[in-house]
């Protein structure tokens, strides 16, 4: 290990009052290891890796963690770092981990490349396997030392390292392979996108000593009041708006795999007032069994509820979640005095031998965002909960129109032969809401041309316009159409080939 710098926490007093105020994502200490890398030997060098694990070790130093920096490290260095990072790690912490630095994909495969990796050519993907940190490894890492939260950042979507003129390349564009399926707890965020490449800097007059990922990152990390989507989000709207300044597409994607909503400066905006107002006296669920007066949720072993939404022309419908058998369930939205009960199914749960509550609720389309408390009634009769489940109406199409996107990937097009072939996307146009641009390739595996889109309605999203076209036309000899999408999280889909 060339340089290993462990440093501790800052300690001021705003945020000592912060870490005192307790939120369900909050954990017992908050821990980091925060590795760059530039000075690779035998593949190109960087320039700002360290200047960014830097800038990345001095504010999560500012929001309360323990932070250990590591430079230029090599295979066995970063290894070492690991162990130690390893061994700061209890259960119930929030472990951080960033990494700066050639990141390499192999068969859908994300690997962080030491400063040690060797120049790898074209069938030796098994030397920069063995040379390399897998990804997923550390999140593994993570997950077995009890994290409650761990949160990966990778700036390490740059060209392909193993490029060199005169000699067959390791097959590859450099950058990584989307994370989609991240365990529970586990929030990651990319630089850029799949088969995008990450900016240094905006021009050669750029004196700014940090990435441009990374500049933006970690200035909305600081931004107090904000969960970890939101900073996200607003890193990926400000370094894809940087980057079209100069026409490059860089549009950094995260994945959220989050119970909670973690934040990391302080409790949300809104909390603020809310922990000052004296707590409301229990309430029972009408016409339920009667229950114990009403009891915080205090243990973890508590079961809460989640909820999955679905967006359709009447509105929303949004199903709860229970692990525990229950007696009745019953909701309300945040501001409401009285919870409503769900009612029962014309069925009997086998659990506890009476009628299924019902799971679901309706809402209607233009219900604002906001916080639905849900409470349930256990087999015992005892009253769980409330359970603060977060609304947010934008954000919950946007998932649920990209998993039927997902599943229903066969009915993106159809053809239809009438003077020429006519080609129909309404599927694509129906669920566009979720749809960042949809790109088609004509006899080619390589998609290269936009589709044009309506803009998504928010009050009747499904809908498809009047005034839109949802096909276009090709000539008969046309024999197949590939489809890519890139959604508004800034994931990209598989290509998929339809032939007529």
């Amino acid at each position: 290990m060339r340089s290993l710098r462990a440093r501790g926490i800052s300690a001021v007093g705003l945020i000592a009052a912060v870490l005192i105020w307790c939120a369900p994502a909050e954990a017992a200490k908050r821990v980091a290891l925060v590795i760059g890398n530039d000075d690779y030997r035998k593949v190109p060098k960087l320039q700002k890796a360290v200047n960014d694990a830097r800038a990345m070790g001095d504010a999560l130093r500012t929001l309360g963690f323990q932070v250990m920096v590591a430079e230029n490290q090599t295979r066995a260095g970063f290894s070492q770092s690991l162990l130690a990072f390893d061994s700061m790690i209890e259960p119930g912490d929030t472990a951080f981990f960033f990494y700066a630095g050639h990141g390499f994909e192999i068969a859908g495969q994300n690997f962080l490349l030491p400063v040690d990796v060797p120049a790898a050519t074209e069938g030796q993907e098994e030397l920069v396997r063995d040379a390399s940190i897998m990804a997923d490894r550390i999140v593994d890492r993570l997950q077995n030392r009890g994290a409650r939260t761990a949160i990966l950042v990778l700036d390490a979507c740059r060209n392909n390292p193993f490029e060199r003129r005169g000699v067959r390349a390791l097959a590859g564009r450099g950058g990584l392979a989307p994370m989609t399926a991240l365990p529970e707890g586990v929030f990651s965020i990319f630089s850029a996108g799949p088969r995008q490449t990450a900016l240094d800097r905006l021009s050669d007059t750029d004196s700014n000593p940090n990435s441009v990922f990374t500049r933006v990152f970690v200035k909305q990390l600081l931004d107090p009041g904000e969960n970890l989507v939101q900073v996200a989000q607003r890193t990926r709207r400000t370094v894809s708006e940087l980057a079209e300044q100069i026409g490059h597409k860089q549009v950094p994607v995260y994945f959220d795999q989050m119970v909670d909503d973690v934040f990391l400066n302080g409790p949300p905006k809104a909390a603020a007032n809310s922990l000052a107002q004296p707590s409301q006296v229990p309430e029972k669920v009408a016409a339920l069994p009667p229950v114990a007066p009403l009891k915080p949720p205090t243990s973890e072993s508590l079961n809460a509820p989640i909820a999955s939404f679905s967006r359709h022309n009447g509105g929303w419908t949004v199903v709860f979640s229970i692990a525990d058998p229950t007696l009745g369930i019953s909701w309300r939205m945040v501001g409401e005095s009285e919870f409503r009960e769900t009612g029962f199914m014309d069925a009997l749960d086998p659990r506890t031998r009476k009628r299924l509550p019902n799971p679901s609720i309706q809402l209607p389309a233009d219900a604002p965002a906001s916080t639905i408390e849900v409470r349930y009634v256990d087999a015992n009769g005892e009253l769980q909960g409330p359970f603060p489940i977060k609304f947010e109406p934008e954000a919950a199409l946007l998932r649920d129109q990209r998993k039927i996107l997902d599943m229903t990937a066969t009915s993106w097009l159809s053809f239809r032969d009438y003077n020429g072939l006519l080609v129909y996307y309404t599927h694509l146009m129906s669920y566009r809401c979720a749809i960042r641009e949809a790109r088609i390739g004509i006899d080619s595996a390589v998609p290269d041309k936009v589709l044009k889109m309506p803009a998504c309605d928010m009050r009747d999203p499904i809908a498809i316009p009047s005034s839109a076209t949802p096909y276009f036309k090709l000539p008969s000899t046309v024999k197949s159409v590939s489809v890519e999408l890139t959604y508004r999280d800034g994931s990209v889909s598989e290509i998929k080939t339809f032939r007529k």
